[in-house]
């Protein structure tokens, strides 16, 4: 009989996250995520097959959960848009170095040149822009967003300000990169001071 799973796929999808942040997918070992998760990488081997199968398993677990920063944040705000600025807050949290940002972004390099993982971005951009539309479409309902607002192409121009705003600040190191996201939303939304 084997023996009980003692830390979940789910924990190590987790670690794999963060371990991807301190290392970059490229320089990324399964002995850096076995560190990370508390597991052996023997374990890993075991249940994921080899480094590439974590990083697919993480890249599907990404974008079967890409809607919940969204929905999460719906739910524990009355507003919309504040849910909107509470998820901004959590993907600032995600990367809070520049060279964590550098680290995630070599992901998009496997996204963009590997058809595998280009299959779960895809579906991981469809389903944050599906969940970023439902927000917004509730702003519009109670009145947050003036009626008529073009919800599919705001959505886009959220997620370009979003991903625009956390690049630069990884460029430059100015500020705070909440705080900048914030800023660039509000003003996204006409709502500068």
């Amino acid at each position: 009989m084997p023996r009980p799973r003692v830390t979940s796929d789910t924990a190590i999808l987790a670690a794999t996250g963060r371990a991807i942040g301190a290392h970059g997918p490229g320089r990324l070992t399964l002995a850096h995520v076995g560190a990370e998760a508390g597991v052996s990488p023997a374990t890993l081997s075991q249940r994921f097959g080899s480094k590439r199968g974590l990083l697919l398993a993480f890249a599907a677990d990404a974008a079967a959960n890409a809607a919940e920063p969204y929905r999460r944040a719906r739910a524990a705000h009355d507003s919309p848009l504040a849910a909107l600025h509470a998820v901004a807050d959590e993907f600032a949290g995600y990367m809070p170095t520049p060279e964590e940002v550098a680290n995630h972004l070599g992901m998009l390099q496997l996204d963009l040149s590997d058809a595998e993982f280009r299959a779960h971005a895809t579906a991981h951009t469809r389903a944050a822009d599906t969940a970023l539309r439902e927000l917004l479409d509730d702003a519009v309902a109670l009145g947050e967003l003036p009626p008529g607002t073009d919800v599919p192409r705001l959505a886009r121009a959220v997620r370009i300000t979003t991903d625009g705003s956390l690049l630069r600040w990884a460029l430059t190191g100015d500020g705070d990169p909440a705080a900048l996201l914030h800023d660039d939303l509000d003003h996204l939304f006409g709502r500068t001071p």
